[in-house]
């Protein structure tokens, strides 16, 4: 894919910028490592706690169930911050990135962790009302706590990649 002149002309001063200044690109890839820091270790420690929390009986999860909707504004909060220094990085850069698989793909798994995300938060609202041993979404909860390591390691897998091979 190629991106059009217009988009490319466009963000010129800020790829020139961008570019010449090692100071500017060191704080805004410090930011995306930071953000994926801490939206990811918060992500990945609250994974684990679900995995965990289903070995233990329902009355010691109550407990888990209230910690987890603590830790929500942490990971958007690095998200928040990955999303916004990786836009600085593309922009930076967007006739490589723009045509890159590695890239496109990267954006898509980031779209299906925000997706599982919101899945998580509606399981955890129907936790909120029924945390009993044989609530149906403790399964739920098993699952997306999978699926969310799965992608948060996968989309750094992608990230490395993307500064590697294109």
């Amino acid at each position: 894919m190629l991106v059009p002149e217009s988009i490319v002309h466009m963000l010129k001063p800020w790829a020139d910028f961008y570019s010449h200044s090692k100071g500017t690109e060191t704080v805004v890839q410090a930011l995306h490592i930071g953000g994926l820091l801490l939206g990811g270790g918060f992500g990945v420690a609250a994974d684990r706690g679900s995995l965990r929390a289903m070995r233990v009986q329902a009355s010691e999860r109550t407990h888990y169930v209230q910690e987890l909707a603590a830790v929500h504004v942490w990971v958007l909060t690095g998200l928040t911050i990955v999303a916004l220094s990786g836009v600085a990085m593309l922009t930076a850069d967007i006739e490589t990135f723009f045509g890159s698989w590695i890239f496109w793909t990267k954006m898509a798994l980031v779209i299906a962790l925000l997706i599982n995300g919101y899945i998580i938060t509606r399981v955890e609202n129907g936790l909120i009302q029924d945390s009993s041993d044989r609530s149906p979404h403790w399964g739920t909860m098993h699952k997306t706590a999978v699926v969310s390591l799965v992608l948060w390691f996968t989309i750094t897998i992608a990230g490395v990649s993307l500064v590697n091979l294109t």
